[in-house]
């Protein structure tokens, strides 16, 4: 099968969980024989196509250009799209779904969307009304989670597929903690709380940060690592030096994927505070590395998350409740076992083999229709 996927941004610049999914899903559909082809925005220093992993890469002038930028963006991938000439073109996202749209008007090529959270949750120009013709022309809708299925609904009452977000299960596999540990200076009495992601407002770290301010009077040993960077670095420092916490809140800044599960292994809690969340991947790295998880009850995170099965679920902007959490987890080695064993086991559900899977299953439904 040809495949089209277009997608906004791309490794290696765009690491976040849209890009690092495409990427996989590209990979493991090229692994069975398909051919793979990825059309994104045009990233400085970079060829306007190559291949990797056994896909292509086709890279787009997306002009900064107010309205018109996009437009354009999506006029020039609708004509790589016929350039290419696939049998099927999947969008990374409602707001890329004009250019698939375009390439199935003009070029008769069949698509789905395959939703990714910010485009469902989040407000952004003319939503109502690209939502409405992008949805309602797809051969296929695709969501991350139930929750963001009831959402699409609202706006399309279609039949919905629900497919969440892939790992590679080795990265995290023969990982030695103590090794790691050493290598980053961790001591063996320190307890480690782990948050990886951008460090922005909606992903709720200033409330992760009072938390601990809470922990260190009963655990002192406690530490917070922090990996990413983004636009509240300096605020969350700025409030790191004012809670007097710079011996226990250490930021990594920007790390690369590949070394997020050796964070990961060295940790003894992962903490994600977020106040939006449509799916949370880091989640999933989380339970791979059997990590006990302590999320807030917002958006997708639920049906990942079983409260007190592989983790604890808390209220958002609730620092004391996060506190709480972490200070039960670290005083209970046997609860800290049991919670690691099944999120070990339930991360193997979610392996880019199966994920792919049902992502060809999807594809065939949606070519048998036309």
């Amino acid at each position: 099968m040809k495949i089209a996927i277009v997608v906004s941004m791309f490794p290696p610049k765009w690491i976040g969980g849209t890009e690092i999914a495409t990427k996989n899903t590209a990979k493991y559909l090229a692994l069975r024989g398909n051919i793979v082809h990825v059309i994104t925005s045009l990233d400085k220093g970079l060829p306007k196509q190559n291949q990797e992993d056994g896909y292509f890469v086709h890279r787009v002038l997306y002009p900064k250009i107010k309205f018109l930028g996009v437009i354009f963006f999506w006029i020039k991938c609708s004509l790589v799209i016929q350039k290419i000439r696939p049998e099927i073109a999947h969008s990374q996202s409602i707001q890329m779904a004009p250019a698939c749209l375009l390439a199935k008007i003009f070029f008769n090529v069949p698509y789905i969307i395959y939703c990714r959270g910010f485009d469902v949750y989040l407000d952004w120009k003319f939503k109502k009304i690209i939502s409405k013709l992008v949805l309602r022309d797809a051969g296929a809708i695709v969501t991350l989670t139930e929750d963001m299925k009831r959402k699409v609904q609202i706006i399309c009452d279609k039949n919905i597929f629900v497919i969440p977000n892939g790992i590679e299960q080795k990265r995290f596999q023969n990982l030695l903690r103590d090794d790691i540990r050493n290598k980053l200076k961790i001591r063996k009495n320190e307890k480690i709380i782990f948050f990886a992601g951008t460090l922005k407002l909606v992903k709720g770290i200033r409330y992760l940060i009072e938390a601990i301010n809470i922990i260190k009077q009963k655990i002192p040993e406690a530490r917070l690592l922090l990996v990413g960077d983004g636009e509240e670095d300096e605020n969350l420092k700025k409030l790191v030096r004012q809670l007097s916490l710079e011996n226990y809140v250490i930021f990594f800044g920007k790390v690369s994927n590949e070394e997020i599960p050796k964070y990961m292994v060295a940790s003894d809690i992962f903490v994600l505070p977020s106040l939006s969340e449509s799916f949370g991947i880091v989640n999933i790295e989380a339970m791979a590395s059997g990590l006990p998880i302590i999320a807030t009850k917002v958006g997708g995170i639920p049906e990942i998350i079983k409260d007190g099965e592989n983790g604890f679920l808390v209220e958002p902007k609730n620092p004391e409740q996060i506190a709480e959490r972490i200070l039960y987890l670290l005083s209970n080695n046997n609860i800290r076992r049991s919670i690691s064993f099944n999120n070990k086991e339930k991360a193997k559900n979610y392996s880019w083999d199966l994920i792919v899977n049902k992502l060809i299953a999807v594809y065939s439904l949606c070519l048998n229709k036309n």
